[in-house]
């Protein structure tokens, strides 16, 4: 296949009234791409729900999007490469709003032989025809021909922090959850804890040695006004208090704070003393990944290490009810293997087979679930035609349910660090719904942490089951 190419129009080739033109749809892409360019952060062109309320009543383009138009037809059309900008003076006649088609012409009006200077008519109208921006542009033209291969540009990805939008203005209204923040001793941890308080998620317990929580406030600038403070002198003695504020029905969720999830798992697991029901605990990390089409459940990437198959059934019926919780449209379970026919010498296909016809059977319920399925064609459309399986779920999987806490952490820190997502866990399963955040978290990611977690006791309060009941049901 020929490689596209540049050509120019020198000078001398160039006849008044010669013209040159190009079409574009203005799409949410381009305008994050102008912004992060040129720092333009204006809400008219971000902030939807702003732009509603501005003059236009809509979102609209950067003014200078039709602009950078113009300087492309005249850089790599007419003149062409080579071309040296001099000067150009625009009037914008209408806003150009998502989803409008413009159409760029710039046209020769006067050539000036000693500086080898053009002088163009530059006109961009909308799909209606509409003149939306019209001005000249001074160019020096080039002088030698050019025919070369065009360069090719690099992909661009848009990522779109934005899913856990969804979570928050769910929460909206609803009442803030009484949560043991179990030893806040990081400035991340306070933080964290104390703004969610603020957004009224939740209404912080602190729980930990009060003078090292306090100095820590006061060294990093954290107001604890309003925060009760339960005062406990280590990590290990902190979440066994926290657990007892559940178990007394104090609170309504535990999160973790800076000791490590072990610390905190040793108490909510302990027999006779923890927040055990008979539902199998899992871990679930609700994901925000750019670029995919839904929101994403990845579980158990955090607790289990090995799980048995009726183990896997547990797992699958907590993520399961999670999704209903968090309002996803359709729970679609994809069990993960590294291939999707069924083998004895890989034992997950085994599992996930069987899985699949206890959801059949009605044994899981509330969610499609099939497997064994590899990642690829759990996530991608083609992948799944090209492998030839026909399923409801693959290429459109929102619930990822892995082998084992190996292959989940991987997959959890592969999309994290490689693809720029985001992970806010839970622990389903115990009393209360239990936020486990992680050192590396955003501040915005343990806020979705406790989103999740008022979804979650928000459902339990509108049963009309005690917490140690609807733990197993959610």
């Amino acid at each position: 296949m020929q490689a596209d190419v540049i050509e120019n129009r020198t000078f001398d080739e160039i006849a008044i009234g010669e013209s040159a033109a190009l079409t574009r749809t203005l799409s949410k892409d381009d305008i994050a791409l102008f912004a992060v360019m040129s720092g333009d952060v204006n809400p008219a062109h971000l902030d939807q729900p702003y732009a509603e309320t501005s003059t236009f009543h809509r979102v609209i383009a950067h003014g200078m999007w039709g602009g950078a138009l113009i300087s492309a037809v005249l850089g790599t059309r007419l003149p062409g490469a080579g071309t040296i900008y001099l000067a150009q003076d625009l009037r914008f006649r209408k806003p150009v709003g998502l989803g409008d088609t413009i159409t760029v012409t710039v046209t020769a009006r006067e050539k000036r032989p000693e500086k080898h200077i053009v002088v163009f008519d530059c006109r961009c109208v909308n799909q209606n025809q509409d003149e939306v921006i019209t001005g000249t542009a001074q160019v020096i033209a080039p002088t030698d021909k050019i025919r070369r291969p065009a360069v090719p540009l690099p992909e661009v990805q848009i990522r779109r922090h934005d899913r856990y939008d969804e979570l928050f203005a769910h929460c909206a209204g609803l009442e803030p959850v009484r949560t043991a923040v179990v030893y806040p001793c990081d400035r991340s941890s306070l933080e964290g804890a104390v703004c969610a308080g603020e957004g009224r998620l939740i209404t912080p317990i602190l729980v930990g040695p009060e003078r090292t929580i306090r100095s820590l406030a006061e060294a990093e600038k954290i107001d604890l006004a309003g925060c009760e403070i339960v005062d406990v002198g280590h990590a290990a003695a902190a979440a066994a208090a926290g657990v007892e504020l559940a178990r007394a029905s104090k609170v309504e969720a535990v999160m973790k704070g800076s000791l490590r999830a072990d610390e905190l798992m040793h108490a909510v697991v302990a027999a006779g003393t923890g927040l055990r029901t008979e539902r199998r605990m899992s871990h679930a990390f609700v994901m925000d990944v750019p670029n995919y089409a839904t929101p994403l459940i990845v579980t158990d990437a955090a607790i289990n290490i090995s799980p048995s198959l009726i183990e896997k059934r547990d797992i699958c019926q907590n993520a399961i009810e999670l999704a209903n919780v968090l309002r996803f449209e359709e729970p679609r379970v994809a069990i993960l293997s590294a291939i999707e026919h069924i083998t004895k010498k890989i034992p997950s296909t085994l599992e996930a087979a069987a899985l699949a016809k206890m959801a059949q059977r009605g044994q899981i319920s509330g969610g499609l679930v099939d497997g064994p399925l590899a990642f690829d064609s759990a996530v991608s459309t083609e992948a799944a035609r090209q492998a030839q399986i026909t399923s409801r779920i693959a290429g459109r999987a929102n619930i990822l349910l892995v082998p084992d806490i190996e292959s989940g952490n991987m997959l959890v820190k592969q999309l994290t660090f490689m693809s720029g997502a985001d992970g806010a866990g839970i622990v389903l399963g115990a009393r209360v719904p239990i936020m486990m955040t992680s050192p590396a978290d955003k501040l915005r990611t343990r806020l979705a942490s406790a989103a999740v977690a008022v979804l979650v006791a928000d459902a339990w309060r509108r049963s009309s089951l005690p917490a140690s009941a609807a733990a197993s049901m959610a």
